[in-house]
């Protein structure tokens, strides 16, 4: 392992490699990684993919001597190979600063005998701050780059945490404007209540009747409305998405997987070029897909496994080979993950088919057209990375209760439906490497949850007078991100039907 990334170090040394991207759907087009970034989606409705995938060119034992900022920007050179150095180095310090409420910024805690990988301490106490911190600033340096005079209008859906970890980053950064949609029924009540409560004069939060799936092919059609977008271009505006469907939000991601595995290297939990385990609970799969490009680069990772919830599509999809949305949607306590339509999938199909964007094409011609897609034998053979599995309602909140009452450690639900899945898996497999599990939600997003699962729930108390009730039994301060929206004034208040999301738009831009 070692000897292969010295090999890649000295190779660079030569000649930097340039990393463009290229849509899953038309390879030719081809663009720099600060276009993609700026677009978003592609013009033909596909995911941009890195035309390669560089492999990390410093060693693990140089890596583990890095604090985070150091190692996102030996991550973050090789997929963005446009930015400068100076560039990144400022995206990266402006972005993981103290905003986040631990000097580690994503620290690993043992417990019950596995890794958790705390993404959770950024400001709106999601993993998706991890990206959203830095996807301003990068979209920001790309428009100078690129010479854009456009207003970027982040248009992004949200299943409960994309939207206010946007909203935050994006709130008065000039020359943007943030639209986030999100199922007014469809998130926690403490959810809600960051993303109604937002500040910004830039930033408009709308609730829909309709779920997170709906959402987000609203906010895709609109990008692949010709007409739309000729309007906001009259008016000098322009589309762009915060969503995992943007690779600035994808790569980012990638980090903390890298990083994680150098902290059990420098704390010698492992040696370096031990494989390890990696369990993530997934929805749209954006957060495992990172994890999957950081072994592409060359991160020691043996088994990628993907936790659902009861919305078990991708479970199906790694069982037999067909991905199928035509099913009952389930509301579930671990809401990120109430997805049917997971769209970063779309880009493992392009790596899986050989590249091939014409196959790739007629998937997702398919998904759009009957509700579902099977591939090849030969494509399902390249899935041997993955396991997948799911945690209904019941073993969800078993899990969190279980994990407390054997450790006192407290997991909201998402993070419980990939504890629970890992135990299925060690029952399945009986493998044992180290693992690591993404948590990625605190348990104050999810405060009735998690007190009615550990046997502590006081049906008299709001979930955000639970929050106290929860410090206590955790043994944790409340965040910040729960302290300020407790006082804070509800500001965005729109609701309207998934057909309406075009004429809120415009009614915000005043067209």
């Amino acid at each position: 392992m070692i000897r292969t990334v010295v090999f890649y170090r000295n190779r660079r040394r030569k000649k930097k490699m340039s990393v463009e991207y290229v849509s899953t759907r038309d390879k030719s087009d081809r663009v720099t990684a600060s276009k993609a970034i700026l677009q978003g989606l592609a013009p033909d409705g596909g995911l941009y993919v890195p035309t390669e995938i560089p492999k990390l060119d410093k060693t693990f034992e140089e890596l583990a001597e890095m604090d985070y900022r150091q190692v996102a920007y030996e991550v973050m050179k090789l997929m963005l190979s446009d930015f400068t150095e100076a560039e990144l180095k400022h995206c990266i310090d402006s972005a993981y600063d103290s905003k986040f409420d631990t000097e580690e910024i994503a620290p690993l805690t043992y417990a019950d005998g596995v890794y958790y990988l705390e993404l959770f301490h950024g400001k709106t106490i999601a993993f998706k701050d991890m990206a959203l911190s830095i996807l301003p600033h990068l979209m920001t340096t790309a428009a100078k780059k690129n010479d854009i005079k456009n207003e970027i209008v982040i248009l992004t859906a949200t299943s409960g945490d994309t939207g206010k970890a946007a909203l935050a980053g994006f709130a008065d950064v000039p020359g943007t404007k943030i639209i986030v949609f999100f199922p007014k029924d469809g998130v926690s009540d403490i959810q809600k209540r960051q993303m109604v409560t937002q500040t910004g004069d830039n930033t408009f939060v709308v609730g829909i009747n309709g779920n997170f799936d709906q959402a987000q092919t609203g906010v895709k059609q609109m990008f692949g409305d010709e007409e739309l977008n000729r309007e906001l271009n009259d008016k000098g505006f322009q589309f762009s998405s915060a969503n995992s469907i943007n690779i600035g939000r994808l790569v980012p991601q990638i980090v903390y997987y890298v990083y994680a595995y150098t902290r059990l290297l420098k704390e010698g939990k492992i040696k370096s070029g031990d494989k390890i385990n990696v369990t993530v609970p997934t929805g749209n799969f954006g957060n495992i897909l990172a994890c999957y490009y950081g072994k592409q680069m060359g991160l020691p990772v043996d088994k990628l496994i993907c936790a659902s919830n009861e919305n078990k599509v991708l479970y199906d999809f790694f069982g037999t080979g067909t991905y199928d949305k035509n099913r009952e949607f389930h509301l579930t306590s671990s809401p990120s993950m109430d997805i049917l339509i997971s769209s970063n999938l779309e880009r493992l199909i392009y790596k899986i088919a050989g590249e091939d964007d014409k196959k790739d094409s007629e998937f997702m011609k398919e998904l759009s057209v009957d509700g579902k897609y099977t591939i090849t034998p030969e494509m399902r053979a390249k899935l041997s990375d993955f396991y997948g599995n799911f945690a209904d309602q019941a073993e969800t909140k078993a899990e969190i209760k279980r994990v407390y009452d054997d450790t006192g450690y407290v997991i909201d639900p998402h993070t419980a439906v990939a504890s629970a899945v890992y135990q299925k898996y060690l029952k399945d497999i009986g493998d044992d490497k180290p693992v690591v599990i993404a948590s990625t939600a605190s348990p104050y997003k999810f405060t009735r949850t998690v007190m009615e699962a550990i046997g502590r729930d006081d049906k008299n108390k709001t979930d955000l007078e639970l929050t106290d009730d929860l410090s206590e039994a955790s043994k944790t301060k409340i965040p910040p991100a729960i302290e300020e929206i407790k006082s804070a004034p509800v500001r965005h208040k729109t609701i309207c039907e998934v057909s309406e999301m075009p004429t809120v738009v415009k009614k915000f831009l005043n067209i």
